[in-house]
């Protein structure tokens, strides 16, 4: 459950997170600014204070040298100086006596700078300096447009902030708020949406690709669902409408229930059987296309195993099996890499004559790892091999053979799932070669 302050949209709360995070950074900044600059203030005054005290007792020394004393000493170099720095002056001797009190600034709350004043050498008295507030009106005016200055500053800062903030949030938003579009848009039944080329960060594109793949892959899920609910559609009409109407003969008394007529409905029930262990076989191919269990293996161990398990049909069906494999390193599911090569070898065997001769063979080529069977049977004709890879697809038959045309799709689904490809060459009384193309290990 959202809670009342997860409801304003994200644009808007990423856009018063940055500018937050800036007015914070700006008055940090502002704070430790003002300290350190009003400290260099206060020491440049201090500096700047002592250096017009001893400014002032130069100008008393030097009038106290040209009379000879404090009495016919005149003070009023000292008192014009005082006034043009607005500042209060108190003179007093070496014994401590006060011999001068100047009449410029009455101020009794201002800082005290104290400077001894010399004549040739020996200290005559000693100048005392009160200061008003500051250093005047400069000192005022530095500080006043110094916090101008911070004013400014943090308000500028706030501005780019928020322009910055709105920029980014926008390109952070954009994706997200596509992301949202397409994931409510395949929600209402649009199969077809995807979100397409993002442009953002980097996490976000690939969440992007990765949705449409999601995507591609649900899409692809229930057209195999449509497929497979047509191809059991079709091809179990036939069968079931002879064994209605071969029933229905009996109970009409049409026919006579002998042998041969029990004999006929028996096959067409057994025909039944195979097609839906046909099936079967292929919805476990094409989801076990979608879910792989890929690991390191050899391509010519899994040809050898399968070979050994087909040993005795190539055998009794007088047909030389020849095998030529090299070490042929693939990531890829044994257990459905031997399903591929049993249903090659086969097809291959059931469409080669006794004496003939089926060549099973694995190489390493140019970074990809092949898996070749090749036969001397019947061939294919040239209008026929583009479908040979259809589900339910049997082709003309010369041969007679029994089949339900689902081995090859069951190869091509499972090699597809491997991120691998096939090819087919055949010529009619010459033979079929199957080459299984998969990425090397």
């Amino acid at each position: 459950m959202a809670r009342p302050g997860d409801t304003a949209p994200l644009g808007m709360r990423l856009s018063l997170a940055f500018v937050a995070v800036a007015l914070s950074a700006v008055a940090l900044l502002s704070a430790l600014t003002a300290v350190f600059a009003a400290t260099d203030v206060d020491q440049l005054a201090q500096a700047q204070r002592a250096k017009l005290g001893q400014a002032m007792a130069s100008v008393l020394g030097a009038s106290r040298a040209q009379a000879g004393s404090w009495a016919s000493t005149n003070f009023m170099s000292a008192d014009d100086l005082a006034d043009k720095i607005s500042v209060n002056v108190k003179v007093t001797d070496a014994g401590g006596r006060v011999v001068h009190t100047g009449l410029g600034l009455r101020s009794r709350s201002g800082p005290i700078e104290r400077s001894a004043i010399i004549v040739s050498g020996h200290r005559v008295g000693m100048a005392t300096v009160r200061f008003g507030p500051g250093l005047g009106t400069a000192d005022s005016r530095l500080r006043t447009e110094f916090w101008r200055a911070i004013a400014g500053a943090a308000g500028l800062a706030a501005l780019l902030a928020l322009v910055v903030a709105i920029a980014v949030s926008r390109r952070l938003t954009r994706p997200v708020d596509r992301l949202i579009e397409v994931a409510n848009a395949v929600g209402g039944g649009d199969r077809s949406a995807r979100v397409g080329d993002l442009r953002g960060p980097t996490e976000l594109v690939n969440l992007g690709e990765t949705f449409d793949e999601m995507a591609d892959a649900l899409d692809r899920q229930e057209q195999l669902r449509r497929y497979l609910v047509a191809d059991v559609a079709h091809e179990l009409r036939t069968p079931v409408a002879v064994l209605q109407a071969g029933h229905e003969a009996l109970l009409d008394g049409v026919v006579e229930a002998t042998p041969t007529q029990l004999a006929s409905l028996r096959d067409e029930v057994l025909r039944l059987a195979r097609m839906v262990d046909d099936l079967q076989t292929l919805a476990a191919a094409e989801a076990a296309a979608l879910q792989l269990t890929l690991k390191e293996g050899d391509l010519a161990e899994m040809a050898a195993t399968a070979a050994d398990s087909l040993a005795g049909r190539f055998e009794s069906s007088q047909i030389t099996l020849e095998r030529h494999l090299d070490p042929a390193p693939v990531r890829a599911d044994s257990r459905w890499m031997h399903q591929v090569i049993t249903n090659l070898l086969g097809n291959a065997a059931k469409f080669t004559p006794a004496g003939g001769r089926v060549v099973l063979s694995t190489s390493l080529d140019d970074g990809r790892a092949a898996l070749s069977v090749a036969d001397t049977g019947v061939g294919i004709p040239a209008d026929q091999l583009p479908h040979i890879f259809e589900r339910f697809w049997r082709g003309t038959n010369p041969t007679g053979a029994a089949g339900s045309g689902v081995g090859l799709a069951v190869v091509a689904e499972l090699v597809r799932g491997h991120g691998g490809e096939i090819e087919v060459d055949s010529t009619v009384g010459q033979g079929t070669v199957i080459v299984v193309w998969l990425p090397a290990a």
